[in-house]
């Protein structure tokens, strides 16, 4: 077996080829293809270099696809369903995500959606946040049209920061309903913070959650509650934006961290990092890969592509060498705290095999 899957075991990843999320049965591949830069976030990408970063996703042994109806107003949604079209449906895992209601525009349709949604597609939709039990099955319903699929694998309500109380009360027991009808495989939460997750792992009986920059070598906001929890429930953590922006992928000046210009500090600590890599034989993007899969609850990290070549570069830096006197050194140097589990080592405290 060749790419991400054969890879995976290696010493530098930390993560296994495969892994189950929670007790749902729903199989992920430890490294997994993010879909919002095929739904034209930014800049637009055309549907021919879209099907060839999917293929070539598949080719590398990704089986994982992460989407929602807000990356590109539906288009990734549609452009993945297209792409995988033919694929043994047994074969791979699609994730997608409730909580905003793509309404069509009347009349004419003029300008983009960048400045909203940060979407270089025509303003045809409108989002409206609903999490609802009316709305969350409206999106699936909305979803499994757009994808071609008559179930979806995994379900997370998508940033209900605002809109919490609904979540708990309306969106989530919807999802529990479509899970027991088997509409979907398994159901979580996607945010961009670990508190709210937290709650989600210790309220609800969610199968998996998705958080997104809190857990990445410059910060490890969910190691504190979100991750020992998951791992006490028996719950899957998929870890998002595992290079904080951009600043994990180039430490270079003027470089991002979640989504504003990287502080000094961080801007530092990243390049700090950089070196140390570099002088182990590694890189940083290999190390902020392998970074997660130090906690036994992160099952996969997904990683947003766009491009064949992107995929080329994220295999091969998940499937570097990330070695044991890296980690050790960062810590000894102050760029890792001490408590933080690493590739390897197992959870502080935790007896390790012989």
């Amino acid at each position: 077996m060749s790419g991400i899957r054969a890879a995976a075991g290696a010493k530098g990843s930390g993560g296994p080829g495969e892994r189950t999320l929670g007790r749902s049965g729903v199989k992920v591949s430890a490294l997994s293809f993010g879909g919002a830069g095929i739904g034209n976030l930014y800049s637009p990408v055309s549907d021919d270099d879209a099907a060839l970063a999917i293929g070539s996703a598949w080719d590398a042994g990704m089986r994982y696809f992460d989407t929602a109806p807000h990356y590109g107003l539906g288009l990734s949604e549609r452009r993945l369903g297209a792409a995988l079209r033919g694929r043994p449906r047994d074969a791979y895992t699609i994730s997608t995500k409730v909580g905003r209601i793509l309404e069509p525009v009347t009349g004419a349709v003029t300008g983009d959606d960048l400045a909203d949604g940060g979407f270089a597609v025509p303003a045809a939709h409108r989002r409206r946040w609903d999490f609802s039990a009316d709305g969350v099955r409206r999106s699936i319903e909305s979803s499994l049209e757009r994808l071609g699929l008559d179930r979806v694998d995994v379900a997370f309500l998508h940033d209900p920061d605002e809109h919490g109380e609904q979540a708990f009360r309306e969106g989530y027991p919807a999802l529990e309903r479509l899970r027991s009808e088997g509409v979907v495989g398994a159901i979580g939460a996607g945010m961009n913070q670990a508190g709210m997750l937290t709650r989600f792992v210790r309220d609800t009986d969610v199968d998996a959650v998705l958080c997104a920059g809190r857990y990445t070598l410059l910060d490890h906001q969910a190691l504190a509650e979100l991750l020992p929890a998951a791992s006490a429930r028996g719950a899957s953590v998929v870890i998002g934006g595992v290079f904080n922006s951009g600043l994990l992928a180039d430490p270079k000046e003027g470089a991002r961290f979640n989504y504003t210009e990287a502080p000094g500090e961080l801007l530092d600590r990243a390049r700090s990092l950089q070196s140390l890599a570099a002088r182990h034989g590694t890189t940083l993007r290999a190390a902020a890969l392998a970074f997660p899969f130090g906690h036994p609850a992160v099952a996969s990290v997904l990683v947003g592509i766009h491009a064949p070549g992107q995929v080329a570069d994220a295999a091969e830096q998940f499937a570097a060498d990330v070695p044991p006197e890296f980690w050790k050194e960062a810590r000894a140097k102050g760029l890792l705290p001490p408590e933080v589990p690493v590739p390897g080592e197992g959870l502080p405290g935790e007896a390790t095999a012989p």
